[in-house]
């Protein structure tokens, strides 16, 4: 999270919790000196983790003296897992932060902060300036990113087409209209792939924010341009309003409960219709044997009334736990998987906006699916990059509290009113100090 953001993160106290235990998370072999680095990942899916394995091998290649063992959680417990790993100072060297997480993780001082031993790197060079911005957190470096996240909608081109429509929806608008169209319970068919478990906070602020996108301080996508948070907008209840229309006539009843992993099955198993989801589910759905590469594609994001959408930029990569006692090798590691052909397989293989500049040259990124992030990128005031207080030190707690509450408005426990006002309230207070 670029620092000017971070400094939000001061104005939160976290409590600091003692790590146990005085090991390194690795082990070395007193025979032959070889190192072993514990190596955590938070976003895994099977076909992530065979590209880390084969990028992991040629370093080993390269660094006899080193091995690395991959651990891949499960998804939806990845993080806690993480956490859990992070606080005992055990059974870890190599960490997978995430803008969401890196805040609690920092102040919980569970991260190594790498700025001395990449000064003077010559891989900054060939790093776009948003990586080399995001790589500060707070003015420390505690990780490098392996590339951005941002939003977009997948959408069925054949069921659209059928359905006569002459293109993708474009507002949220357009996607409730045709979604309802297309939902068909009885086929076991739906229009759209709605997230009510995991995270399913971050698709309700995506559409508050379209609908306050003319209001929204770029700088901290939670805050309007008038001080007030988004959640406080009148725009803001007409967008939930209009999101629970989605839910109750365009999703399937048990999306209620979908996180990550269902809301991506969902799609490539031919069960929805539409999908909004980052470009790493880009190579995920080329994989899928229930649709085929001519029935669907990428539009950009959705807009809202004002014809705007708010794209906030979403980052995450590699990082080292404090307790490592074998933070050389570990930065090692994250240089060799921060440039040339490691860094490009990753981004390309989990189809994630890249670190590298010399990406930019490369017609992987303006065809296919990728045309539609191309162009967003060229029409910023219509898709304006903002910025939310993701390296906040609350972040998770927040996330526990946006997902319970908007499970409550699922289940019809809290009227849409009373979520916003909730949240209203605790920005407003965190904002404070």
């Amino acid at each position: 999270m670029k620092s000017k953001l971070t400094t939000i993160a001061a104005l939160g106290v976290a409590a600091v919790l003692a790590l146990s235990g005085c090991g390194g998370a690795g082990g070395k072999d007193a025979a032959n000196g070889q190192v072993t680095l514990k190596m955590v990942e938070s976003l895994t899916n099977p076909t992530r983790t065979d590209t880390i394995k084969k990028l992991l091998a040629g370093f080993e290649k390269d660094n006899p003296t080193i091995k690395v063992d991959l651990i891949s959680p499960p998804t939806d417990s990845a993080d806690q897992k993480i956490q859990q790993m992070l606080q005992s100072g055990k059974g870890i060297d190599v960490v997978e932060a995430r803008d969401i997480t890196v805040g609690s993780f920092g102040a919980n001082k569970w991260l190594y902060d790498m700025s001395a031993d990449l000064k003077g790197w010559n891989g900054w060079a060939d790093l776009t300036d948003n990586a080399v911005n995001y790589s500060k957190q707070d003015d420390k470096t505690y990780y490098i990113p392996y590339g951005f996240y941002g939003l977009s909608l997948f959408y069925r081109t054949d069921l659209v087409k059928a359905a006569g429509f002459s293109g993708p929806p474009s507002s949220w608008k357009d996607l409730i209209n045709q979604a309802e169209k297309l939902n068909d319970p009885s086929a076991n068919k739906f229009g759209y792939a709605f997230r009510g478990g995991p995270n399913a906070n971050s698709n309700a602020v995506a559409v508050i924010e379209a609908y306050t996108a003319d209001q929204v301080n770029k700088e901290n996508a939670f805050l309007l341009n008038n001080g007030k948070t988004i959640f406080s907008a009148p725009e803001a209840q007409t967008a939930m309003d209009d999101y629970m229309k989605l839910f109750k006539k365009g999703s399937p009843p048990s999306s209620v409960a979908w996180g990550y992993p269902e809301m991506v099955q969902g799609f490539s198993n031919g069960s929805t219709a539409f999908l909004l989801q980052d470009p790493e589910v880009i190579a995920t759905i080329k994989e899928s044997t229930s649709v085929k590469e001519d029935q669907w594609n990428v539009a950009p994001l959705l807009v809202g009334p004002t014809g705007k959408a708010i794209q906030p930029v979403a980052s995450a990569g590699w990082g080292i736990a404090e307790s490592s006692a074998h933070k050389p090798e570990a930065v090692k590691l994250i240089k060799y998987l921060a440039q040339g052909e490691p860094a490009t397989t990753f981004s390309k293989d989990n189809s994630l906006v890249p670190i590298l500049k010399s990406a930019a040259k490369d017609p992987f990124y303006s065809t296919g699916p990728w045309a539609a992030y191309v162009t967003m990128t060229e029409n910023p005031d219509t898709y304006i990059s903002a910025v939310q207080p993701r390296g906040v030190a609350w972040w998770t707690e927040w996330i526990k509290k946006s997902d319970g509450e908007l499970q409550r408005v699922l289940t019809d426990k809290m009227s849409t009113k009373e979520l916003l006002a909730s949240w209203d309230s605790y920005w407003t207070e965190k904002m404070a100090g």
